[in-house]
C-alpha cells in the first residue's frame, strides 16, 4: 500500500507506532454527491446528475467497502449505466494496478482510460494531490473527475439518484427507518467492518484486545438479533444489512484465520450463517462475489502479517445451501 503526497508515489503503510499500535482508518477525500438533478448533495459540490453511462466506478473484488458499491449497483439495476474496472488483487509497493494476469475471472484492467496503475486515476483528478490511493472510486466521464470515494455515501447515491432512469424503486434507505438505521450502522461499522482490521493490523496485545473482544460482543448481538428479525431492521432489508453482509462474507475465508479473529466463525452461529447465505443468493449478488480475489488479496498482499504469502487451503463454505430464512420475522 502507498499514498500520494504532493502528487508523488510513495511506497509507506499507515503508522501503527504513533497510535500504541492501533490501527487508524483514514478519512476519504472527495465528497460530492450524483443527484435527480444535479442539485448539490448534503456535502461537497453540485453538477453531477444522474445520468445513463456518464459515471463509472473503479473497484476491487476483494475489498469490502468497494464491494457495498458493487451490490448496489447490481441489486438496483445499474449494470447497464454504470461502468466498471476492477482492479488486480495484489496491492503490493505499487499499490493498486491494473494488471490483468490474474487467473481468474475479474481483473479487467482500466477500462475507461487504460492507466497501469490506481494512482494514476488520482493523479488524472490532480497531479498535485495528496493522501491514500482507496477504492471504491466513482468517477465522472463528462466532468473528468472524481465524484467520491466513500462507499457509504456512494451506495446512498445508487439507492435513489436513478430510480427515475432505471425504473427500480427498490429502498434500502427508507425516511421512516433512517433513526433506527444509523446506531446501528455505527456500531456495526467501529466493531464488525473496521473491527476485524483493528484487531488484524494491531501492532501490540492492547490494540489487539482492545478491538477483538467488540468485536465478538457485537457478532453476538447481530446472532441475538437475527435470531427473531429476517433483517436488522425486521423484515425491511436496508443498507445496514448490505453493510454487514461484506465483512460476513469474508469473515469466515479471511478474517477467521489472517486477521486473528478466531474465537468463532460465522458457521458457528446459526441465525448470522443462515443471514450470510440468504443474502449471498439474493438476485445479482454471488456476482459480485469473488473469493478469488478475497483470499488471494489479503493473504498475499498484507506482508507485515503474512510475509512469506502462503495462501491457506482454508474451508469452503457452501453459500448456496438453503437458508430457510424464509418464514422469520
Amino acid at each position: 500500500m502507498g499514498q500520494l503526497i504532493d502528487g508523488k508515489w510513495h511506497d509507506t503503510w499507515y503508522d501503527t507506532k504513533s497510535s500504541g499500535g492501533k490501527f487508524q482508518r483514514s478519512t476519504t477525500q472527495f465528497r460530492n454527491w450524483i443527484t435527480p438533478d444535479g442539485a448539490p448533495g448534503p456535502s461537497g459540490q453540485g453538477g453531477f446528475k444522474a445520468e445513463s453511462g456518464r459515471y463509472h466506478l473503479y473497484v476491487s473484488y476483494a475489498c469490502p467497502w468497494a464491494h457495498r458499491t458493487l451490490i448496489f449497483r447490481a441489486i438496483k439495476g445499474l449494470t447497464d449505466h454504470i461502468g466498471v474496472s476492477v482492479v488486480h488483487p495484489d496491492m503490493l509497493s505499487d499499490g493498486w494496478t491494473f494488471d490483468t494476469d490474474f487467473p481468474g475471472a475479474g481483473a479487467t484492467g482500466d477500462t475507461l482510460f487504460g492507466l497501469d496503475f490506481m494512482r494514476d486515476v488520482y493523479l488524472k483528478q490532480d497531479p498535485g494531490i495528496s493522501g491514500r490511493v482507496t477504492v471504491p472510486v466513482l468517477w465522472d466521464t463528462q466532468q473528468s473527475c472524481i465524484v467520491s470515494n466513500e462507499s457509504a455515501e456512494i451506495i446512498r447515491m445508487l439507492n435513489s439518484a436513478f430510480d427515475v432512469i432505471t425504473g427500480n424503486h427498490d429502498d434500502y434507505w427508507p425516511t421512516n427507518l433512517r433513526d433506527a438505521v444509523e446506531p446501528v450502522n455505527a456500531r456495526i461499522y467501529d466493531t464488525v467492518n473496521n473491527g476485524v482490521y483493528k484487531a488484524g493490523f494491531a501492532t501490540t496485545q492492547d490494540a489487539y484486545d482492545e478491538a477483538v473482544y467488540p468485536l465478538f460482543d457485537s457478532l453476538d448481538w447481530l446472532e441475538e438479533r437475527l435470531t427473531d428479525s429476517r433483517y436488522l431492521m425486521g423484515n425491511t432489508l436496508t443498507e445496514a444489512d448490505w453493510r454487514l453482509f461484506t465483512t460476513l462474507i469474508r469473515f469466515d475465508p479471511v478474517y477467521h484465520l489472517h486477521f486473528k479473529c478466531n474465537r468463532k466463525r460465522i458457521v458457528d452461529y446459526p441465525a448470522l450463517w443462515a443471514y450470510t447465505r440468504e443474502l449471498y443468493q439474493w438476485p445479482g449478488v454471488a456476482e459480485t462475489t469473488h473469493l478469488d480475489h478475497i483470499v488471494r488479496h489479503y493473504h498475499y498482499s498484507h506482508d507485515t502479517i503474512n510475509p512469506h504469502r502462503i495462501l491457506p487451503i482454508n474451508p469452503v463454505p457452501d453459500y448456496t445451501a438453503p437458508h430457510g430464512r424464509a418464514a422469520l420475522g
